[in-house]
């Protein structure tokens, strides 16, 4: 139980380019990286009953179309992996709050939200502030709660990223690849030898000098004595 007061409340961003959107959260006073609920419809619920669903329709892949859909993307985003479940010794990314129309898929397994992935489309603009466009289609932020990784989640995400741009020459996944994200990405490429001329690690907008063959960096890897 935590008391409603000053010190247990306060306001986030649900998007980093429209800052009036913002959602109240409930936090425990003694660990303020603990969100405990989330004020929604006048109401206030705890954070994983924001994650469920009672449709059983709702299982795999799904894109992201409804505001309360881009709720659920936050409290995976923000909450879950920010504060909860990021792992700061482990090379863990930090990932801003998304765009309000950030491209994005969430996983959902049986009857909750448990991961999502974030797509840069390409010929979308890299940023505020810049007239850059990204010129391939860019697979940016991933994340899987920890109770299902090592289920093959990621390397499905990366498959149904392949699948959606099928008719793409060349697909970026977004510079620095972590560790985790470097397993997947092995694992899939040893699986799928067709897709290992079209996946580069680059860097915005994804220009040729901007790229670099994942392919190539498992092979140099493998190849690399052990110390």
């Amino acid at each position: 139980q935590v008391k409603l007061e000053a010190s247990s409340v306060c306001f986030c961003s649900v998007h980093r380019d429209e800052p009036q959107h913002k959602i109240l959260v409930l936090v425990n006073p003694q660990d303020t990286k603990t969100v405990v609920a989330v004020y929604i419809k006048e109401s206030w619920w705890p954070t994983e009953d924001v994650l469920r669903t009672s449709d059983p329709a709702r299982e795999g892949l799904m894109k992201v179309q409804s505001f309360g859909e881009r709720i659920v993307l936050f409290i995976l985003n923000v909450v879950i992996f920010g504060r909860l479940e990021r792992n700061l010794d482990d090379g863990d990314m930090f990932f801003l709050p998304h765009s309000v129309k950030e491209q994005a898929k969430i996983v959902w397994r049986d009857g909750s939200a448990v991961g999502f992935y974030t797509t840069k489309r390409k010929g979308s603009l890299c940023g505020d502030g810049t007239g850059a466009c990204y010129l391939l289609p860019v697979f940016d932020t991933v994340f899987v709660r920890k109770t299902y990784r090592r289920q093959g989640l990621g390397m499905a995400m990366l498959q149904d990223f392949c699948e959606t741009f099928r008719e793409d020459e060349a697909l970026g996944v977004s510079w620095p690849i972590s560790p985790a994200m470097y397993q997947v990405c092995r694992k899939f490429l040893l699986a799928h030898p067709e897709e290992r001329g079209r996946l580069w690690e680059v860097e915005a907008p994804g220009g040729w000098d901007q790229r670099g063959s994942i392919w190539l960096k498992v092979q140099l890897q493998q190849s690399r004595p052990p110390d």
